[in-house]
């Protein structure tokens, strides 16, 4: 089931999706070079289209899991929980990444610092 967390790029609180759900979406969003062409051949638009809707499969299925409508397929990259750390133990969002050394939000150091 997503989990709602702060996402530091899209600067909103939004659903992050856990392991088994990247794992089911992450095709979805594969080989987009390809995606694109097929599209364009498929309905013989441009690559402007095509590059806008070569990935709306993804984005409902998004939507479909999280009740969001997300509208950018990139930032589906990175709306996945494990890309995240945890919550700063000062302002509360989340680390950006796992291994973290201090907040990016509000500049404190990560508490507890990482073992070495």
């Amino acid at each position: 089931m997503p989990r709602n967390l702060y996402c530091w790029r899209c600067d909103l609180v939004l659903p992050m999706l856990d392991e088994d759900e990247w794992a089911q979406l992450e095709p979805l969003l594969a080989n987009p070079i390809e995606r694109i062409k097929s599209y364009r051949e498929a309905h013989g638009v441009d690559l402007r289209e095509a590059h806008e809707h070569a990935f709306d499969e993804a984005l409902a299925f998004y939507n479909a899991l999280t009740g969001f409508d997300e509208t950018n397929a990139n930032a589906l990259w990175h709306h996945r929980l494990s890309d995240y750390g945890p919550p700063c133990t000062h302002c509360g969002k989340p680390l950006r990444t796992p291994r973290a050394k201090l907040c990016a939000a509000c500049g404190r150091d990560r508490d507890p610092p990482l073992p070495p």
